[in-house]
C-alpha cells in the first residue's frame, strides 16, 4: 500500500485524529491536542496511567493492562520523545531522529511526505489499536496445535526416510571423490582393492564418528552445493561466494548437510527454512562483515579495566562475566571452534577479528594453557560471588575428551579449594559456593556422534567426584533451532547425556524463520519428548548483519503471550519441576508424567528474552519511538526478577533501534507462505514485561550465610 492511500485511511479512520491534523496552525498545537485526548483515555482507565507513570511496574501491572492501554501508553511515549535522536548501529552509529507525528503533521498539513509504507502502516495499526477498530483475539488451544502441526519433526518417519536418502547421496559424492583423488585425508583411506560395496559399508561406519565429519565438512560454496545436488539456487550461490571473498568462514559437516532438504514431496518443501537460515549467510551480513561491532559490551575488556557491568577479569578473552553468580570460561582448546557456523551467531564478532576459527590442527591445545587454566580457575575460586560455571566456546564439547577431562578435572580442584577456604572464614562471611556447571554445545544438534560412551563416563564420572565438592546441578546447555534438527541421532546424544546424570536444557534463537507460528511451539513438546528442557527463546542479536533472521521484539512477546500459554505449568507443581535436575537420569519420564498431570503439550519453562549489552538478558520494554522507515526504537529495562551487577543502578535504561520494521518482518513471512493475517496483533505489543524465572532454574540455597561482599567488581 501507497503512502498516500495509508495517511487517507488513517484520517478516514480516526475522525479526531483528523481534525487535530487539519485544524492546527503549528504542531505544539498538534502535541498539545493529542496529548489531551490520549490522557482524557487513561485518566478513566487508571491501571494503564499509573503503569503510563511507572507507579506501578511489573509482570502482574503488565497483565491488567487492556488492549487499547498498548496503544494509549505508546502514543504518550511517542509524544514524549518526540525529535529526540538515537544512535543507530544498524547505519553503523549514525543518529536518528524519532519523529512520527512531525512527519504525519507535514504530510498532512503539507502533503511532504517524508517517511516510508511501512512507517505509515505501523501508525495505521497504532491508531486502530487505540480506536478500537482493531481487537485482540487470542487463538485457541486447538488453533495452536494445527500451527504446531504444520511443521514436521526430524523423527517423523517420512523425514527419516528423506535423511536417509540424503546420507546415501553424499557418501557416494565422498566415494567417487576420493577414487578420483580430489579428496586425500590421512585417517581416512581406503583399502586398495575393495570393492564398491566394501568402501560404501567403510563409509557407514567412519560417518558415525566426529571426526570424519570435521574432516569432511563442506569449507567452500562449490563443495556445499555439489553435495546438496547442485540444488542451490544462482542467488544464494552469489552470495556465499561474495562471503567467501569477504573472508566469512564456511563450515558445514555431512551429516548437518544431510537434513536439508533436497528433492522431497511439495509437502515438505520450505520445512527446512530454519535450517538454511543458519547455513546460508545473508546478503547484509556479508556487506557488513568487517564492520561488525560488538553487541556484547562485556565482551570488550581492556587489562586492568573492568568491563561494562563494571568486572574486572582475569584476562581480556577467556573469561566472560555479566552477573554476580555466573561466569563464562572459553578454552583455548579446540573448543574455540564449532561443529558448524551459526551465521546470526553472536560470536560471529569473534570470527571477523581472528579470534575463533575452524582451523582445528592450530586450535589444539598448547603447553601454556594447561599452565594457564588453574590461574584463570583462581578467579572463581576466590570470588565472593561466584558459584556457576559456563565452559563454552566456541563449543566445550568440540574440546577432545583428553581436553575436556582436564579442564573438569581442574573444575574440580578448583570447587574443592574454594569449599575448603571457606571453612576459613566466618559466619556471615563465607563465599558462595561451587553449585552448578554448564556445558555450552550445539554438538547434539550438529555432531551427535560426539557423544560417545567415553565422553559419557567422563561426565558421569566428573558428577560422581564434583557432587563431593559442592556441586549439585549438571547442566548440558545445547541449541536446537527447530523440530527439523531432532533426529534419531540427536535423541540418542541426549539420552546418553541425560544417563550420565546430567540435564539437557534448549536455548532457541528466535529467527524470522523459527518465528513462524507454532514453529516454537512445536520445537518445545519435541524437545521434551526427548527428555529436553526448554530454556530460553532469544531475540536475534546483532544489528543491520543479522537484520535476515531477526524477528522483531513483538513477535516475541507475541508468541509468549498467544501460543507458550498452552504449555503453562500451574503454581502448584513448581515444587515438583524444581527437582527434575537431580533425576536427570529420568528426565523423559518426569516431563512426560508432569505434561500428563497438567494435561499440555508441552513444560514452558524457557522465558522469552533479548540479550541486552552490558545489562542482561530481559524482555521488558517500551516502544519509545519509530524511524521514518518503520523501525521501531525500544527503551529496555533490566530484568529484576534476578541479581545483576550493582552497576545496574547507574546504567539506566538501554535503547535498541530494530533493525527491522514489523512491516518488513511480516512481508518476509508472507514470502515463506505464512497468512499474515493470522499475525494481526502483532503490531500491538509495544511493551513487554521479562517472564519470572521457573523454580527449575534457580540456584539451590546454601545452609549458611552468604556474604555480602562483591569482589572483582569496580564501579
Amino acid at each position: 500500500m501507497k503512502s498516500e492511500k495509508l495517511i487517507n485511511t488513517i484520517l478516514e479512520e480516526n475522525p479526531k485524529l483528523n481534525t487535530i491534523l487539519h485544524e492546527a496552525d503549528n504542531f505544539e498545537t498538534v502535541k498539545k491536542e493529542l496529548r489531551k485526548w490520549v490522557m482524557d483515555y487513561l485518566r478513566n482507565h487508571s491501571e494503564a496511567l499509573d503503569y503510563y507513570r511507572m507507579d506501578e511496574k511489573g509482570r502482574k501491572c503488565y497483565e491488567k493492562l487492556e488492549w487499547k492501554d498498548f496503544a494509549a501508553i505508546r502514543i504518550m511515549d511517542y509524544l514524549n520523545n518526540e525529535g529526540n535522536e538515537f544512535e543507530d548501529k544498524n547505519i553503523r552509529g549514525k543518529n536518528i531522529v524519532t519523529n512520527p507525528f512531525t512527519i504525519l503533521w507535514h504530510a498532512v498539513k503539507h502533503n511532504n511526505i517524508a517517511a516510508e509504507p511501512a512507517f505509515f502502516k505501523d501508525m495505521l495499526y497504532l491508531f486502530r489499536q487505540f480506536s478500537g477498530i482493531n481487537k485482540r483475539e487470542l487463538p485457541s488451544k486447538e488453533q495452536i496445535q494445527k500451527w504446531m502441526d504444520r511443521h514436521p519433526s526430524g523423527l517423523d518417519p517420512e523425514i527419516i526416510e528423506i535423511r536417509k536418502k540424503n546420507k546415501k547421496r553424499i557418501i557416494k559424492i565422498f566415494i567417487k571423490k576420493m577414487d578420483d583423488g580430489d579428496i586425500l585425508r590421512h585417517k581416512f583411506r581406503f583399502e586398495p582393492g575393495m570393492s564398491y560395496k566394501e568402501k560404501y559399508n567403510q563409509m557407514l561406519e567412519w560417518w558415525d564418528t566426529k571426526t570424519f565429519h570435521l574432516q569432511f565438512a563442506s569449507r567452500t560454496p562449490e563443495r556445499l552445493n555439489k553435495l546438496l545436488g547442485r540444488q542451490v539456487d544462482t542467488e544464494t550461490m552469489t552470495v556465499l561466494f561474495d562471503a567467501q571473498d569477504r573472508g566469512i568462514p564456511f563450515f558445514v559437516n555431512p551429516y548437518y548437510l544431510s537434513l536439508l532438504n533436497v528433492d522431497v514431496p511439495e509437502k515438505y518443501q520450505n520445512t527446512d527454512y530454519a535450517i538454511k537460515d543458519y547455513v546460508f549467510v545473508s546478503k547484509p551480513l556479508v556487506e557488513e562483515f568487517g564492520d561488525i561491532v560488538a553487541w556484547e559490551k562485556e565482551d570488550i575488556v581492556e587489562p586492568g579495566k573492568p568491563n561494562a557491568a563494571g568486572w574486572l577479569l582475569p584476562n581480556s578473552y577467556n573469561v566472560h562475566r555479566r552477573y554476580p553468580e555466573v561466569a563464562i570460561l572459553i578454552p583455548d582448546t579446540i573448543g574455540r571452534a564449532c561443529g558448524g557456523l551459526c551465521v546470526s551467531c553472536q560470536r560471529m564478532y569473534d570470527f571477523q577479528r581472528g579470534h575463533l576459527n575452524f582451523d582445528l590442527e592450530d586450535l589444539k591445545p598448547q603447553e601454556k594453557w594447561w599452565d594457564r587454566l588453574p590461574k584463570l580457575l583462581q578467579y572463581f575460586e576466590k570470588d565472593s560471588q561466584l558459584r556457576d560455571i559456563l565452559i563454552t566456546g566456541g563449543d566445550a564439547l568440540m574440546s577432545s575428551d583428553k581436553s575436556l577431562k582436564r579442564i573438569l578435572n581442574e573444575v574440580y580442584q578448583m570447587a574443592l579449594n574454594k569449599r575448603n577456604n571457606n571453612k576459613l572464614h566466618k559466619k556471615g562471611e563465607k563465599y558462595a559456593e561451587m553449585i552448578r556447571i554448564r556445558l555450552g554445545t550445539r554438538l547434539p544438534v550438529y555432531l551427535p556422534q560426539r557423544v560417545t560412551d567415553n565422553l559419557v563416563k567422563i561426565l558421569a564420572d566428573f558428577k560422581q567426584k564434583a557432587s563431593k565438592a559442592g556441586f549439585k546441578q549438571f547442566v548440558i546447555q545445547t541449541h536446537f533451532e527447530t523440530a527439523m534438527e531432532v533426529t534419531p541421532e540427536a535423541a540418542e546424544a541426549v539420552r546418553k547425556l541425560t544417563s550420565a546424570g546430567w540435564i539437557v536444557t534448549n536455548q532457541l534463537v528466535f529467527t524470522a524463520a523459527a518465528s513462524r507460528h507454532g514453529h516454537t511451539a512445536k520445537l518445545r513438546k519435541v524437545l521434551n519428548d526427548i527428555g529436553v528442557l526448554t530454556y530460553y527463546t532469544f531475540t536475534v542479536k546483532g544489528y543491520k548483519e543479522n537484520s535476515h533472521n531477526f524477528a522483531t521484539n513483538t513477535r516475541a512477546v507475541q508468541e509468549q503471550i498467544e501460543e507458550k500459554v498452552i504449555g503453562e505449568i500451574p503454581t502448584d507443581k513448581f515444587e515438583k519441576i524444581k527437582e527434575f535436575p537431580h533425576q536427570a537420569k529420568k528426565m523423559k519420564e518426569n516431563i512426560d508424567e508432569l505434561r500428563k498431570e497438567c494435561d499440555i503439550p508441552f513444560l514452558a519453562t524457557d522465558r522469552n528474552v533479548l540479550n541486552l549489552p552490558g545489562v542482561g538478558k530481559s524482555l521488558t520494554y517500551r516502544t519509545i519511538g519509530i524511524t521514518y522507515d518503520g523501525r521501531r526504537i525500544l527503551e529496555f529495562d533490566h530484568d529484576r526478577t534476578r541479581t545483576h551487577s550493582p552497576i545496574i543502578n547507574k546504567m539506566g535504561k538501554v535503547i535498541i533501534v530494530e533493525s527491522k520494521s514489523v512491516n518488513d518482518y511480516l512481508d518476509q513471512l508472507k514470502q515463506m507462505g505464512e497468512n499474515i493475517k493470522e499475525y494481526e496483533s502483532v503490531w500491538g505489543y509495544s511493551i513487554g514485561e521479562t517472564e519470572p524465572r521457573m523454580p527449575v532454574y534457580e540456584y539451590p540455597e546454601y545452609n549458611y550465610e552468604l556474604t555480602e561482599e562483591i569482589t572483582n567488581l569496580e564501579i
